[in-house]
């Protein structure tokens, strides 16, 4: 390499991609800034047949970030499936911002959090706080001065946030309604299978938010599966806005955002510092992006499809919904805190 690695690092082209399996060595690659700004995923859908970049020593990476970089990026954290990816574009067409939607070294870091605790971690405990802190540096540059940074984090990297955040940086939590979520995730058939397949993680995910919990895999059915995503998501969510400054998050319901977009948009470019107006707000949400599907923008999608099939997935599977709801209140008879999230009047919903 012809220049050095912190100048290198200095660059916004050059995003921390992933961790190998010993989390000794970061993969860093170059992306262009269309790229960054266009992909939906910046994940290996995101790479293309030949990366350009290296795996580096994790320790001489850390090293070689800049402390006085800028660490002021503000996070969009979320349950997955609740249109946070429409409101990443929707504000990263917004003058002098640059949205990150999804970057992987997020998924990377969550899988060293999860297993803080556990004899495989790959990282010392006592520095995995300290190192996600200097990776998020190169989360923050900017390609113009005075641009904002807005990451969506992927859903489960919600139980990394307290680390994300700088003490002056902003988030807005992206969250729907228990039955909203069901009847979504319904709809789709790859939502449902996906569903499935993180539910043991999950699982284990709740045993840490709630140890005593007693449900096991082997005895829960597809609702109950379904509602297990919404309800680890959301005690993550919940725990992760206690813990952070008054005033560092702005929670957005999702359906009350396709009720009232305009307001809701200027709601949340002012807790971001954003200078929106509300003509711009207007052109936002009157244009392109609310007609196309977000996560792939070449297939037409809009607030009235999502409305038709979820009034659909509530009619033909109101037996899981059903159930899932049973077991969502069962657990709340049981928790305080699944009470909480599931009461719409609780503090939980207002944190801001």
């Amino acid at each position: 390499m012809s220049a050095s690695l912190a100048e290198m690092l200095a660059a916004p082209q050059l995003l921390p991609h992933a961790l190998d399996e010993t989390g000794a060595r970061i993969l860093l690659l170059q992306f262009e800034e269309q790229t960054l700004r266009e992909a939906s995923f910046l994940d290996q859908r995101s790479v293309g047949p030949q990366p350009r970049g290296s795996w580096q020593d994790l320790e001489t990476v850390l090293a070689a970030i800049d402390p006085k970089a800028p660490d002021d990026a503000d996070y969009i954290f979320h349950l997955g499936h609740v249109g946070s990816t429409l409101i990443a574009r929707l504000l990263g067409a917004v003058e002098g911002v640059l949205a990150l939607r999804e970057p992987q070294i997020l998924r990377s870091l969550a899988e060293i959090e999860s297993q803080r605790h556990r004899v495989e971690c790959p990282w010392d405990p006592a520095l995995i706080d300290a190192r996600i802190a200097k990776l998020r540096r190169l989360l923050a540059r900017r390609f113009h001065p005075g641009e904002r940074v807005i990451v969506k984090a992927t859903s489960f990297a919600s139980q990394i946030a307290t680390c994300l955040l700088a003490p002056d940086a902003k988030a807005l939590f992206l969250q729907v309604s228990a039955a909203s979520y069901l009847q979504t995730i319904l709809a789709g058939e790859n939502s449902r299978k996906e569903a499935v397949l993180l539910a043991p993680k999950r699982l284990v995910r709740l045993e840490q938010l709630l140890p005593d919990m007693p449900w096991r895999l082997w005895s829960m059915r597809e609702g109950e599966l379904i509602a297990l995503g919404w309800l680890v998501e959301m005690l993550t969510l919940d725990d992760a806005a206690r813990q952070l400054p008054g005033g560092c998050v702005h929670r957005v319901d999702f359906d009350a955002f396709l009720a009232e977009p305009i307001g809701q948009m200027l709601a949340m470019a002012r807790h971001v510092s954003l200078p929106l107006d509300e003509a711009a707000a207007q052109r936002l949400v009157e244009g392109p992006l609310m007609t196309r599907y977000s996560k792939a923008p070449e297939h037409s999608y809009s607030p009235q499809l999502r409305h038709d099939l979820q009034r659909q997935a509530a009619q033909e599977h109101r037996a899981a919904i059903a159930q899932a709801l049973t077991w969502l209140e069962a657990g709340a008879a049981r928790y305080p805190r699944i009470a909480r999230i599931l009461e719409p009047d609780s503090d939980h919903v207002q944190t801001h």
